[in-house]
């Protein structure tokens, strides 16, 4: 969501959205309509220190860790974390979490 605010549109929107997949899992994503990621650094976003546009980074802050993070965990988990963006239309990362209860 911080990813959201930081580089999405000035008074942009945010979106949170729940899915359920499956009698086990749910889909968690957020999406944003901000300038979004081209193509070609899709595949590397989830790298840690990884920058899409570095002197606008800076500017920004953060240590370019915060989705390396969210990967290892959601992957510790055994579950999956995806991005999707278009440029000039805004991203969206979701991930998969398991709802089920255990006793």
């Amino acid at each position: 969501v911080l990813n959201a605010t930081n580089y999405g549109k000035e008074n942009g929107t945010i979106t949170a959205s729940i899915y359920n997949t499956d009698d086990t899992n749910v889909l968690i994503e957020f999406s944003d309509d901000g300038k979004g990621i081209a193509e070609e650094h899709l595949d590397r976003i989830f790298e840690r220190f990884y920058r899409t546009d570095k002197g606008r980074s800076r500017n920004k802050g953060g240590a370019g860790l915060g989705l390396a993070i969210c990967k290892h965990i959601i992957e510790a988990h055994q579950q999956t974390i995806h991005v999707r963006s278009k440029l000039d239309v805004g991203t969206t990362i979701g991930f998969t979490l398991n709802n089920t209860e255990k006793n």
